[in-house]
């Protein structure tokens, strides 16, 4: 009897195995990279030409386990994540609990089976309803449970798997490409350099209408092209494309949404709104635009309602990360009321949400270990500075397309979008200052090149899982998606280079 042989396969390793090995690479390089220091003005700003050498400071093993530590809660050199991993495990809650009342899942449902004899209506309003799904929450992974029901309902609608997959996985990812609000991309980036949310929201906004209206009119002509000719289907040879079901009513019997769903889609919604409104700086925009100060400073003063409220209340436009946790956690007190759910009930659901986000919340910490490491050595300044020396001479066009190039590989070895803003934008974002190139536009290029490579990479679990349920190649994937993906490169570079420059 012969033995069986093993054979071992090359896998990727997570994102938390490559988060920790770039902690110890870091370290290593704290013995060997010149250490140094900027001087700051009094806004906390790098002053340019200021770089001057300090005593080398290596870091060793005691170092190197700390340092995810000290990434979570902080010290004298460098903030912690904890108020961001904090929002992540409030917001995982908040969907748990939204999630065990079925009302997302089952009001996609109703949409699709509302207009599933409406192809003009459903791939665009589908796409645009996953789209803001990940601009504002970083919906990604929620996509899987709709595979299923989405490529039976394609087919019968004489389409192909190809555009069932496409509908979520694009939209999603066309999302995150222009994150608006996305705690995970946008929060996390935005948190590493000091700023707000907000700033830079309506460039966001416009670069999600240019993406998605390009990204819809791509799956439209293609899903026009196969319904006149099947056999232009890049899936038609495909044998196993036609395994699954296509009769719509054997599949799904359509959800009848409850009172109760209905109020939590309400507040669902209304939750993201009152984040948006308050996170922008309205003042920003315009110096005029003082409502909302001005409101409240009259609410302060009415006897009993301004104490009842609460006088330490800030004011829409000044909110950030403690302000948006408070709000996720009261909503997800509303929904248990408006839902009549149990109050053992409620902490379990909310507790299996903060379950299924703590890895997020762990990768966050775990990514600012790299910049404790830089900064406990002092190399930060010294690669700032080498930075600035390559930047001298070189102009804001430059700089955005080096950025957004920098950001297409590093999305590959690390897909989590908060894994990588915090482990890259407290070095990627002061060398903007020194380009004059906006923070917040640097923001967005790592959120345009990390959205884009995030529908195309095999080491996204998303990906990966989507071509599975619908029994797709991963190559054909590839050879359907290049064109649009070049497409939102192109665009996108280009939109975020003329913010750039204006």
């Amino acid at each position: 009897m012969s033995k069986e042989t093993k054979r071992h396969h090359f896998s990727m390793p997570s994102a938390f195995t490559i988060l920790f090995l770039l902690i110890v690479a870091i370290a290593i390089l704290t013995w060997i990279i010149p250490a140094g220091k900027y001087n700051i003005d009094q806004a906390g700003n790098v002053i340019n030409h200021s770089y001057h050498a300090v005593a080398n400071k290596p870091q060793g093993i005691w170092d190197v386990l700390m340092a995810p530590v000290i990434g979570m809660v902080g010290n004298a050199k460098t903030g912690g994540a904890i108020s961001i991993s904090l929002f992540i495990l409030v917001i995982g809650g908040f969907l748990g609990v939204v999630n065990q009342t079925n009302a997302l899942n089952d009001g996609i449902k109703v949409l699709v089976h509302k207009y599933s004899k409406q192809k003009k209506m459903l791939i665009p309003l589908l796409t645009l309803l996953f789209a803001l799904g990940g601009s504002t929450f970083g919906m990604s992974e929620e996509t899987m449970a709709f595979y299923p029901l989405l490529i039976p309902i394609m087919q019968a609608m004489g389409l192909d798997a190809l555009v069932a997959v496409a509908i979520p996985l694009v939209g999603t990812q066309v999302g995150n490409l222009a994150s608006t609000v996305n705690p995970f991309a946008t929060g996390v980036a935005s948190e590493t350099l000091h700023i707000s949310m907000g700033d830079g929201l309506i460039s966001r906004l416009i670069l999600l209408v240019i993406t998605l209206v390009f990204s819809i009119w791509y799956i439209y002509h293609y899903a026009a092209k196969i319904e006149k000719d099947p056999t232009k289907s890049l899936l038609y040879s495909n044998k196993n494309s036609g395994s699954l079901q296509s009769d719509l009513q054997e599949t799904e019997d359509v959800p009848e949404l409850s009172q109760g769903q209905k109020h939590v889609l309400w507040i669902f919604g209304m939750t993201f709104v009152i984040m948006i409104i308050g996170l922008v700086p309205w003042q920003t925009i315009n110096p005029n635009w003082t409502f909302f100060e001005s409101f409240l400073k009259w609410l302060r003063n009415v006897p009993f309602l301004g104490a009842f409220i609460g006088k330490d209340t800030v004011a829409f436009g000044s909110w950030y990360f403690n302000e948006i946790t408070m709000l996720f956690l009261g909503m997800s007190i509303l929904i248990k009321f408006v839902y009549h759910m149990p109050e053992q009930k409620f902490v379990d659901y909310f507790m299996d949400g903060v379950k299924d986000f703590a890895s997020v919340a762990i990768v966050v910490a775990l990514a600012r270990g790299i910049q404790v490491v830089m900064d406990a050595g002092m190399i930060t300044d010294t690669v700032l500075h080498w930075g600035e020396l390559v930047l001298q001479g070189s102009n804001k066009i430059m700089y955005t397309i080096v950025t957004y190039i920098f950001y297409l590989p590093m999305t590959f070895l690390i897909p989590s979008t908060s894994g990588l803003a915090a482990a890259t934008m407290g070095i990627i974002g002061p060398m903007g200052h020194f380009a004059g190139v906006a923070s917040n536009i640097v923001v967005s290029i790592y959120q345009a090149a990390s959205g884009l490579i995030n529908m195309l990479t095999p080491t996204s679990a998303v990906v990966v899982g989507a071509m599975q349920i619908a029994q797709i190649n991963i190559s054909v994937w590839w050879k359907w998606v290049w064109k649009m993906a070049l497409g939102l490169l192109l665009i996108s570079c280009c939109y975020l280079v003329i913010l750039a420059v204006l």
